[in-house]
């Protein structure tokens, strides 16, 4: 007997929005601790937008802004080498991570997700190694000017860009995603010249002395 083949709803059945994903992971979490391998280990192809959301929303307070950047880098750079998903070093996927703190991020980002959801839905099908390698790059360099410019707060701005291409690329929204990166490459150039601005102005004292 011949398959029929999957209809639209079939397959809109199959897509999970980024607010549904993070509401099983806060009811399957294990009550006390759960860890990055757990975490990818439930995300499976979709493990990379998710993992960059929750890294780049973390990234966005100061005091941890660094450590969460670093951390991004990891998957940044495996999806510019073309892995179908994030792979963390051994020592930092299986360390213990309080569940707590997974049910509080969880909790505050659904809202705020089920309101975006309404305007980034899946649209204009995007090549997935072409914008897997993109993507990777603009989040790469995002994330050097979240780590390296030399201005109070300057964290924030790149690590909310960070998110909104996380968030378009997990829903599959190629519209918003394209708009995403270029607002990404707008806001790197922003950054380049405050940074040679810095500079300048640095020289420009010191010649003073």
């Amino acid at each position: 007997m011949r398959q029929s083949k999957p209809t639209q709803a079939a397959d809109e059945e199959v897509f999970a929005p980024a607010s549904v994903l993070l509401q099983r992971l806060h009811d399957e979490a294990p009550a006390d601790h759960f860890t990055l391998g757990w975490l990818m280990g439930r995300l499976h192809k979709r493990s990379f937008g998710l993992i960059m959301l929750l890294l780049a929303v973390v990234a966005i307070a100061p005091g941890v802004s660094i450590v969460a950047g670093l951390l991004l880098m990891i998957p940044a750079f495996q999806m510019i080498a073309g892995q179908t998903m994030p792979v963390f070093p051994r020592r930092i996927a299986v360390r213990p991570l309080p569940t707590r703190h997974l049910a509080a991020l969880v909790q505050r980002a659904i809202p705020v997700l089920r309101y975006l959801e309404k305007l980034i839905h899946p649209r204009w099908p995007i090549p997935l190694d072409a914008t897997n390698r993109v993507v990777g790059a603009v989040v790469v360099l995002l994330n050097i000017s979240l780590l390296f410019t030399p201005v109070p707060l300057s964290n924030v701005v790149p690590a909310l860009v960070i998110a909104l291409i996380a968030l378009t690329y997990l829903e599959e929204d190629g519209l918003l995603l394209s708009i995403a990166l270029l607002i990404g490459g707008v806001v790197l150039a922003v950054e380049l010249a405050v940074v040679w601005e810095t500079v300048l102005g640095a020289k420009w004292i010191v010649g003073l002395w």
